[in-house]
């Protein structure tokens, strides 16, 4: 391709990693581009390395970068989400015409990309919020997307990234998802569940050595077994393995054991928390995830309080043999992973009736088996499920996830109990265990919290025997 005889099919801004590869990625697939980014130094660097030779052309200004695009023009951001893309779509608009179209491939607030598709359609824009996930590899060599926006934005697209996203058995990892901000909705909602998974591996880690005393070659092992299994082999259980082996060069043990134990977050699992507590949908696991990591930042603060608050004295903890790979303990974590799905997925319908969304929940179980973070063997499974009946209420009702939760649920008390006998935290497997028994409980104690409501404040209660608002003079 040169500048002056063809114009590029793609166009991207933002070459940092995840940029970069998804740019390599489209030209792989047979797709010319013109990249951009605010700094012209950094598209030089990119176009004499990873883009040299290719059919990827540089622009020098947004100007230019309009005009090396073929119409419509298809053009993806992969910039800073927030204020960033105000800013951008302010600087390019001016520049674009009648039926071009922008993406935002970045972790943008849902409700921003609902306003940002209203405003760019108005003036005959296309908008398209589409997630992306599958990290830097998964950019390169094939992601799940989660597009969202107009239907016919999509159709604009669905060329290009129907052949860019990761390829399984049954299609490639992207649909379109729905209008608005569906598409950013359920990434969001991706990585609230992925959230879930990480504190629940990273629970059984803690048990396991400080509850079993394992190294982590023999937590490794275990993790090798439990990715060989149906119930928990996925990408996540995998660069675990591979973490807890990973030997440190300076010291020759783990290195695992050489990281500060304080972990941040950049905004979409509190996102979920709080669409979550919105929408009236309860998603303890991954509450208890997104509060572990606030409380691990607090590690001073910790550290200070260990000889003020004294622990239990030596417990033996039984969770089971490297043997039989640590069988209750690997219970307890199935039914976690399980917990955390079926709440995202939960959360999923509640916004799809809320917003007019109208998700498809066995197509997107499909578009999460291959590329993202949170694939997993499991999602055959959840893509069955909802196949077998979409308006399933909870994950767990289906017969295939109702048969697990009832033949594992002892494993998951026993390494519930044991924990908290021993001092050692597990927010998410308790959380767990927390949101099934409340699920299946026919009767739970908030008539009383609707007692003292009215006790207190004349809030009005309803009765079981007959309808209507009651208040009771309780004093």
């Amino acid at each position: 391709m040169t500048a002056a005889t063809q114009k590029a099919h793609f166009g991207l801004i933002g070459l940092g990693v995840m940029g970069e590869n998804l740019v390599l990625n489209a030209e792989r697939n047979g797709f010319s581009s013109v990249v951009y980014n605010r700094t012209y130094a950094r598209t030089e660097e990119f176009l004499a390395g990873r883009g040299a030779g290719k059919r990827i052309i540089g622009a020098t200004s947004l100007a230019d970068f309009v005009a090396k695009l073929e119409r419509p023009r298809r053009i993806l951001m992969m910039i800073k989400a927030g204020d960033p893309i105000d800013a951008m779509i302010e600087q390019i608009a001016p520049l674009l015409e009648e039926g071009d179209l922008l993406i935002d491939g970045g972790n943008s607030l849902y409700t921003d990309t609902e306003r940002r598709v209203a405003e760019l359609e108005s003036k005959s824009f296309g908008y398209i919020g589409m997630g992306v996930s599958g990290g830097a590899k998964g950019a390169l060599e094939g992601p799940s997307m989660m597009p969202g926006g107009t239907r016919a934005a999509y159709d604009a697209i669905e060329s290009l990234v129907r052949k860019m996203a990761a390829q399984v058995d049954d299609g490639p990892c992207v649909t379109y998802i729905g209008p608005g901000g569906a598409g950013h909705f359920v990434k969001t909602v991706h990585n609230g569940i992925e959230y879930g998974i990480e504190q629940i591996l990273a629970e059984a880690y803690d048990l396991m050595k400080r509850g079993a005393g394992l190294n982590g070659d023999a937590m490794a092992a275990v993790l090798g077994q439990w990715n060989a299994t149906e119930e928990l082999s996925s990408f996540l259980v995998e660069i675990t393995e591979i973490c807890l082996r990973t030997k440190d060069p300076a010291t020759g043990g783990d290195l695992v054991e050489q990281i500060v134990d304080a972990a941040g977050q950049k905004g979409t699992g509190l996102w979920t928390v709080q669409s979550a507590l919105e929408m009236g949908i309860p998603v303890p696991t991954i509450y208890a995830a997104l509060n572990a990591r606030v409380l691990s930042s607090m590690r001073s603060q910790r550290i200070a309080a260990e000889p003020l608050l004294n622990a239990p004295g030596p417990v033996s903890l039984d969770l089971g043999s490297p043997a039989d790979a640590m069988a209750p303990l690997m219970d307890a974590c199935v039914l976690a992973c399980m917990a955390s799905y079926a709440q995202g997925m939960a959360l999923l319908q509640e916004a799809s009736s809320l917003h007019g969304y109208n998700l498809d929940m066995a197509a997107i179980g499909q578009i999460w088996k291959g590329g993202c973070i949170i694939r997993a063997r499991l999602l055959q499974r959840i893509q069955n499920a909802y196949i077998a009946n979409p308006s399933l209420a909870n994950l767990l009702v289906d017969p295939w996830f109702a048969e697990q939760v009832n033949r594992r649920l002892p494993g998951l008390r026993r390494v519930v109990a044991a924990a908290a006998q021993s001092g050692i935290p597990v927010p998410c497997l308790s959380s767990s265990l927390d949101y099934i028994d409340s699920y299946r409980s026919p009767r739970l104690p908030q008539n009383l919290v609707q007692a003292m409501r009215d006790c207190f404040g004349a809030h009005t209660y309803e009765r079981l025997d007959q309808p209507g608002s009651f208040h009771t003079e309780w004093m």
